[in-house]
């Protein structure tokens, strides 16, 4: 399998935040930014692999700012290291005013995406070859990223049942 350049699964995508989008607040709704930043890291994980991929995990979310109703949410998204079936993939969210044309981070998410066989099988993926030295530090850290990820993982399969209780 030949390896891939990072830059060849870069990504880009940009929706409009809409008034069906919004929260009570006015803003555009948590849920609906992490729907988008799936659908990112989905284009750079289908652009490596060239075959259907499956959101296996993503890590936390932080919400820097507000996007609000009228403002371009703008998308980044590439992947960082591949595992052998499964690949991490880093996707960056910005929104911009379209009126100052004011930009800002408001999100940042790593997410491993699992290839898939028709049959719904793993498939080995072509190794993702860093070139900058970005890329390189994100191929080293992604390494540390998914030796966590499994611990939590795991530990997640021992601990016993809890019942939530919520106050």
């Amino acid at each position: 399998m030949q390896p891939k350049p990072v830059r060849e699964s870069a990504s880009e995508y940009s929706e409009l935040a809409l008034p069906n989008d919004a929260n009570v607040l006015g803003n555009l709704a948590g849920g609906k930014v992490m729907h988008l930043v799936d659908l990112a890291g989905a284009l750079a994980a289908l652009r490596h692999a060239r075959c259907p991929v499956v959101t296996a995990s993503v890590d936390y979310m932080n919400f820097l700012h507000p996007i609000r109703i009228g403002e371009l949410v703008r998308l980044r998204s590439q992947v960082n290291r591949v595992f052998r079936t499964s690949m991490e993939v880093g996707v960056k969210v910005w929104v911009e005013n379209m009126i100052t044309g004011e930009v800002k981070h408001t999100s940042s998410a790593y997410l491993t995406f699992v290839a898939l066989d028709k049959q719904g099988n793993r498939v080995p993926l072509p190794e993702a070859v860093p070139e900058t030295s970005e890329e390189k530090r994100r191929h080293q850290e992604a390494a540390l990223r998914r030796e966590y990820r499994l611990q939590m993982r795991s530990r997640s399969r021992t601990e016993p049942s809890r019942p939530c209780t919520y106050i």
